[in-house]
This record gives C-alpha cells, structure tokens and sequence, in this order.
C-alpha cells in the first residue's frame, strides 16, 4: 500500500509546507526516475527495493514538470502539494494515475492526453472530408473535452493557472488538428473553405509558461511547418531534409516567437532533426552557424555543436568511427577489423522485439538478393549473456553479430537517437551513406548503385 504524505500548512504564518512526490513503478526498466522542468533537471530519486520512490522539495514553483522513466510524461503540481503516482510501464501512458493533493488536476490532464491521442490516431479517416466536415467532426470532440473540463471546475476549487493550461490544452489541441489536415490537403487547396485558417488570429506567440507543454509545443511546429510548407507550390513536392527548406523554418521561428526559451527549444528541435538527416556536410556547419547566431542558450549551442561533430564524421566520404564491438565469444575488437566486405551495419536492442525481429527479417531478404555484402547486426544492451541467448534462440549468424563495448561512447559517435538507423560501408570501412533506413523504399537502389560504382 502507499501511504499518502500529507502536505501542511503553518496556521500562524500560512506559509505553504514542502511538497511531496512518491509513488511506485511497476515493472521498472530503470531503478530510478527523473524530474525536471523544460529542460533543467531538478533531481534523480532512486527507487528502493520494492520499486517506490519518495522525493521532497521546497523549491516548487506552480506550473507544469516532467517526470521520466524510459517513458516522459508531464504533471501540474503546487507548493505544499502532496502528489502520489502509480505507473506501469508495461502501458505507461494509459495507467498513470495520481491521488493525493493535486492528483485530481493531473488525472484530468491525462484524460485530455489520452482522448487527443486516440483522436489523432483516427485523424486521418478525416482528411478526405470537406473543410466544413472535417471542422464538424473536430468540433463535437472539443465540446466534449470542453464539457469535461467544466464539469470539474464547478466541482473542484483549482488555481487559475491549473485553469488556463488545461483550457490551453483543449485549444492548442483543436489548432493542431486543424493544421494536421491543412498539410495532409496542401495539393488541394480548393477543399478549404474561405475562413477555415481563421483560427491562427487568434494564436499566442507568447505563453512561456506553456513552452514545453505538448499540445501547444506541438502545434507551433505543425503551424510552423505549414506556413513554409505554404511558400511553395501547391503540387510542388518537398524535399523536408533539405538545407533550404529547414533554413526557412529556422528564420520563421526567430521572427515570430517572443519568447526566448521557447524560441530557443524550438530552434533546438528543428536543427536537431535537420542534423541528425543532412547529407552534406558544408550545409550542415552552414546550418548550425544560423542556429549558432539565434539561438541564446548556451547549453544548447553547445550540445548541437557536440552534435554537428558527429553527424559530419558520419557523410559520406569518412571512415567508419573505430568503436570497440564484442562477439559471440566475448572477445574485443576493433569494429573497422570486422570490415572485409561492403557492409550493412544496423542496430538492435532486445527491449524491442517487433523491432529486432522485423530488421533481421529484412536483413536476411536483403542478403539473398544481394550477397556481395555482409548484414552485420550491432547490439546496443549492455548484457552480454541474454544478448548471446537471443542470438542462439532465434538462430541469427552469430559471425555476423556483434555488441557495442561502450555503449556511452559509441550512442554519441553513430549519434544513435533511433534503433532504424542504418549505415552502408564499403571493404575499406569508408561511409557510402551514413544516414538512412533499412525500410526506405529507396534503400535497394542505394545497394545496387554503390556495387556498380
């Protein structure tokens, strides 16, 4: 059972008492959790043996914070609240629950991010309808949102700031559907209707408290998205890795957002993405140069710097970083000494199991059809004997698996932000193409035009 801690009050002073996080994890895949705020960490609390935590602090300002485990989700708290969660990571999102002091606001918060994520994921049913019946359709979903929302008002005395983000969700919500089908309509213009963008009047550029919060974070890079999107040609098609088209988004973003840390986060996001994508190395230092110059924030020039670095070392032209690889048989070695053939390196882990098997499902198909390279399998866990197991129980060739010595060192040198990456060598470890996709559809033509290079 867990025990709620109670926040308190002095009756002589009124002065507000600590403020109370705890709660259990089951099913932990960490043994601890964070909290933060935006970006800045506020602390890391240690689950004990029975998977609770317990954090205190009396540094609490009012406003949204991020808890992480593995999975992320964001929470509302007060000073002197006394807030309890209860999380399975099994279905992370869907049983978050709070109690406790401040838990009735958060678990509407979750109600409203579970109807908008359901929502968005029958959006696209929608897309063929008119404007009008489209804007229908998303209207009753918000009266219902809306009707919930005041419901609880009338039922629970709440802050006026607790007020305004659960109002800003709601909102910030609609707005980002309605972008969502304006770009899935940008080669038919003549499906709007005369005032369908009406809506972007009424759009605040200017709520800082709201800056990391997802449904208005979300929305402003739909929006932004939309209005370069809106500077070409209707049936013009877009090359979204571009240098030009990310440039553009990156000065739209300095000219309309006023406030600076959200300008600052959204410059971040956006040259982060063109980063981890761009091909070419003279426009990607030419792009971190712009993003250099507007963005103030020190931290982030210099973690894309760090960035930048890396993701050049991996275009085309350079040899493979020489990170330390483990095999089957637990002996080291050099990743460029397993390098005999043009080779196919992608990664794994074992926590993803449609993921490990649907790419070395793709593998083996790509190697019948094209023998003349080596698939080679890099695994990122960090335990050798159940990594080993896996490769023995499904019966992959452990010649040509291998896992990664420092997983540390090796995640920021093949800048590994997602297990689909792939990297296509040639017999002397040099880089054909150091940023693609096993799942392309392009991906056999780029094997065939190396081996007849």
């Amino acid at each position: 059972m867990i025990t709620t801690i109670l926040s308190c009050k002095n009756k002589e002073d009124n002065a507000v008492g600590p403020t109370y996080i705890s709660g259990q994890i089951v099913n932990p895949t960490l043994d601890y959790i964070i909290f933060s705020r935006g970006n800045d960490i506020l602390d890391t609390v240690k689950l004990d043996a029975n998977n609770f935590f317990h954090y205190q602090t009396d540094k609490i300002k009012p406003g949204l914070y991020n808890l992480k485990h593995s999975e992320s989700q964001v929470f509302y708290i007060e000073p002197g609240d006394s807030l309890l969660l209860h999380i399975n990571t099994v279905d992370f999102d869907e049983s978050l629950a709070y109690s406790g002091k401040g838990g009735e606001e958060n678990n509407l918060l979750m109600e409203l991010y579970l109807m908008n994520e359901k929502e968005n994921q029958n959006l696209p049913n929608w897309y063929s309808l008119s404007s009008k019946d489209f804007d229908h359709k998303i209207d009753s979903l918000r009266a219902i949102k809306t009707g919930e929302y005041e419901d609880f008002i009338k039922n629970n005395e709440v802050p006026e700031e607790f007020k305004k983000i659960a109002l800003a969700n709601i909102e910030y919500d609609y707005y980002s559907k309605k972008e969502m089908y304006g770009a899935a309509n940008r080669s038919n213009p003549e499906k709007f209707a005369e005032d369908y963008f009406d809506y972007r009047k009424k759009i605040n550029f200017e709520l800082d408290e709201l800056k990391f919060y997802y449904p208005y974070y979300r929305f402003i890079n739909r929006y932004i998205e939309n209005m370069v999107c809106s500077e070409y040609g209707s049936k013009t098609i877009l090359d979204r890795n571009s240098y030009r088209y990310n440039y553009r988004k990156l000065q739209l973003i300095d000219s309309i957002i006023t406030s600076d840390t959200l300008k600052n986060s959204l410059l971040r996001y956006n040259t982060y993405g063109y980063l981890l994508n761009a091909k070419n190395a003279e426009e990607e230092q030419k792009f971190f140069e712009v993003f250099s110059k507007m963005n103030t924030d020190k931290k982030h020039v210099e973690e894309l710097s760090k960035l930048l670095d890396a993701t050049v070392k991996l275009t085309a032209g350079n040899t493979i970083p020489n990170v330390l690889v483990v095999n089957t048989d637990n002996v080291v070695k050099d990743l460029q000494s397993i390098i005999n053939s043009p080779t196919v390196l992608f990664f794994w882990s074992a926590q993803s199991k449609v993921q490990y098997r649907e790419i070395h499902n793709r593998a083996a198909e790509l190697k019948s059809k094209y023998p003349e390279y080596d698939f080679i399998g890099i695994n990122t866990d960090t335990h050798f004997k159940k990594w080993r197991e896996t490769i023995r129980k499904l019966g992959y060739n452990s010649t040509q698996e291998f896992q990664l010595e420092n997983l540390n060192d090796a995640e920021k040198k093949f800048v590994l932000n997602s297990m689909s990456k792939v990297i296509i060598l040639d017999k002397n470890s040099v880089i054909l193409e150091g940023k693609t996709n096993m799942f392309n559809p392009n991906f056999e033509e780029l094997l065939l035009g190396f081996l007849n290079q």
